[in-house]
């Protein structure tokens, strides 16, 4: 039932030109969604919209994963830092596009949503990914430096930290605003950064030292 939805979902978002290569596709069709959000939701696991998954917070709807996965460029052997764990369906994903030799960070700052994440990553066999409980506006320093960055809320500005650990080159993909807001696209590269809207979004917000 659930591989069915799954297809149709893939096929949906490919049509509406949200899946655009072939290695993000290959993440959503066999990275099950349904084992990432409460069982009560099971039967939405495949509606394209945002789901509650407790604390306030929510798992984002598949066509916005789509677009942040095409956004950062994700490659074979690269290190990713997330910032907002959440249930760990947007880190399973990731982690599956950069492989077993890549390796994925993910900082949570509510401890329970961090230990079912990590159960939830488990129980898929998902094994190159790290959850931490703390401040994701602060980043996480001690696995630095990052090819690429990512923020799963809305941040009123993009934080210096987060700059500071992005490698060069890398991308840094953030919501910036409060709850409706824009996603915004950032390339270090020779030293300098570039930057380009990729359009109106929603997210919960980010909280922490430089969050709301």
């Amino acid at each position: 039932m659930f591989e069915k939805r799954r297809k149709n979902l893939a096929k949906n978002l490919e049509q509406l030109g949200y899946l655009k290569s072939k290695n993000v596709k290959q993440a959503l069709l066999n990275l099950p969604r349904e084992e990432f959000i409460p069982e009560r939701m099971k039967n939405s696991a495949y509606v394209d919209s945002p789901l509650e998954i407790g604390n306030g917070q929510t798992i984002s709807a598949p066509h916005m994963i789509a677009i942040m996965c095409e956004a950062l460029d994700l490659k074979p052997r690269q290190k990713v830092l997330e910032i907002g764990t959440g249930s760990g369906y947007h880190a399973a994903i990731v982690s599956y596009i950069v492989g077993d030799a890549g390796r994925v960070f993910s900082i949570e700052r509510y401890e329970d949503l961090a230990a079912r994440a990590i159960d939830n990553l488990e129980k898929v066999g998902i094994k190159n990914v790290t959850v931490e409980v703390g401040d994701g506006s602060l980043g996480l320093k001690k696995y630095q430096p990052y090819d690429r960055i990512y923020v799963t809320c809305a941040a009123p500005d993009v934080p210096q930290t987060l700059i500071d650990q992005l490698k060069d080159p890398g991308v840094l993909l953030i919501p910036v605003g409060r709850t409706f807001c824009e996603l915004k696209r950032f390339e270090k590269k020779h030293g300098k950064t570039s930057t380009k809207n990729l359009g109106g979004c929603a997210f919960v917000p980010l909280v922490g030292k430089y969050g709301h």
